[in-house]
C-alpha cells in the first residue's frame, strides 16, 4: 500500500485510513502518534457559504510576494485607486496581513471603524466605487499589537471571505503579509473554488528578495495558484525636479525580469522609486493622482493595463 510507511507494522490499516493511528496495529507504531493527530479531515463546512459570497465579485487577484518590505501594500493600494479612476468599476481591497495591516493607513481611512448589519460586516468605503476591510479598523488602537497563533489569523480570514458584505464588485484585490505560511495556505484554499484570477508578485531588484520572491511562486505553482505576473518594485530612483532615474538597487542576477524567465511566469514592468510616494502612502492619497507626470505613475498605467489584459478586461484603462 502506498500510505504505509516503511517502518510501518505488518498489519498497518495505511495513514489515509479511519482506523490511523487508532487501530491495535498501531500500538508501538513509531509513527502513531502523527497519525493519529494529522489524520486527513472533510472538506472545509464554509467553502460552499464563502464561493457564494465571492461570486457576486468578477475579478479576485492577490498580491503576493515571499518578501517582506518590497511595497506589496503601496502596490495593492495604487492598483485599487487606477482601477477606481474607471467610476463604472467597483473595486474593493481586503487586507490579510494581520500583524501589521497597513492598508486602513495608506487609504487614508485609518480612523475609521467597521459597522455590522444582518447582511454581514460592513466595508469602509474611501469613494463610491472603491471599499476596504481590515484588522486594522477592528482594533483598540492604532498601536496594538495581534499576537495570534494561525488558527484565529485563519479564522479572521474566513470571517472577511464569508462575513464581509462586499455587494457586487469588479476587482477585489487582496492584500497579504510576506511569506507562505498560515495567510496564504488559507486564502489560496477559499479561493480555490472560486475562480480567482491569481496572483501579482511584488519583488525588488536585489537577490536578496529574489530568494525570497522564487519560494512565492513556487508556493503558487503548488496551490494551483495562477501567477498573473511579476512586478519588479523600486526599479530605481525618480528624482522629483528633474525626473532623472537612477539604480539604487542594482539588479546583480538580473533582477525581477530575469526571475519571470526562470521561472516561466509573465513579467508586468518595473516601477521605479519616487519619494512623493511614500509621502502619498502616509497622507492617504493616491500617488497617481497627486504625480500623474511622473515616471512612476506612466509605469503603473502600464502595468496596470496588463493586469486588466490578462484578466481578460479589455476596457480601456
Amino acid at each position: 500500500m502506498a500510505d504505509v510507511p516503511e517502518d510501518a507494522p505488518h498489519d498497518c490499516p495505511g495513514t489515509q485510513s479511519e482506523d490511523a493511528g487508532k487501530s491495535s496495529a498501531c500500538a508501538g507504531c513509531p509513527n502513531q502518534a502523527i497519525c493519529a493527530s494529522s489524520k486527513p479531515k472533510g472538506p472545509e463546512p464554509d467553502i460552499h457559504l464563502v464561493k457564494a459570497k465571492l461570486d457576486a465579485i468578477r475579478h479576485k487577484i492577490l498580491v503576493l510576494s515571499g518578501k517582506g518590505g518590497v511595497g506589496k501594500s503601496t502596490f495593492t493600494a495604487h492598483l485599487a485607486h487606477a482601477f477606481a479612476s474607471d467610476q463604472n468599476i467597483e473595486v474593493g481591497i481586503m487586507d490579510i496581513d494581520i500583524c501589521g495591516p497597513s492598508i486602513p493607513r495608506v487609504m487614508g481611512v485609518e480612523s475609521e471603524q467597521v459597522h455590522h448589519s444582518n447582511s454581514g460586516w460592513s466595508p469602509i468605503f474611501v469613494q463610491d466605487n472603491l471599499c476596504v476591510m481590515s484588522v486594522g479598523f477592528l482594533l483598540p488602537s492604532a498601536d496594538d499589537a495581534v499576537i495570534w497563533r494561525g488558527p484565529k489569523k485563519n479564522g479572521l480570514i474566513k470571517q472577511f471571505l464569508r462575513d464581509v458584505d462586499w455587494g457586487t464588485l469588479d476587482y477585489l484585490f487582496i492584500d497579504t503579509p510576506p511569506g507562505t505560511s498560515d495567510e496564504h495556505i488559507s486564502v489560496a484554499q477559499y479561493l480555490k473554488c472560486t475562480d480567482v484570477d491569481g496572483a501579482v508578485i511584488i519583488t525588488t531588484p536585489q537577490e536578496v528578495a529574489l530568494l525570497d520572491v522564487r519560494k512565492e511562486i513556487t508556493f503558487c505553482k503548488k496551490v494551483g495558484m495562477p501567477v498573473i505576473g511579476v512586478v519588479e518594485n523600486m526599479s530605481g530612483f525618480v528624482c522629483p525636479k528633474c525626473t532623472t532615474e537612477t539604480q539604487i538597487f542594482p539588479p546583480t542576477t538580473g533582477g525581477g525580469e530575469q526571475l519571470a524567465k526562470d521561472m516561466d511566469v509573465p513579467f508586468l514592468g518595473k516601477l521605479p522609486l519616487d519619494p512623493r510616494i511614500g509621502k502619498c502612502c502616509d497622507e492617504g492619497k493616491s500617488f497617481l493622482e497627486e504625480c500623474p507626470d511622473s515616471p512612476a505613475t506612466r509605469a503603473f498605467v502600464d502595468i496596470v493595463s496588463k493586469v486588466k489584459e490578462r484578466c481578460g478586461d479589455t476596457s480601456p484603462s
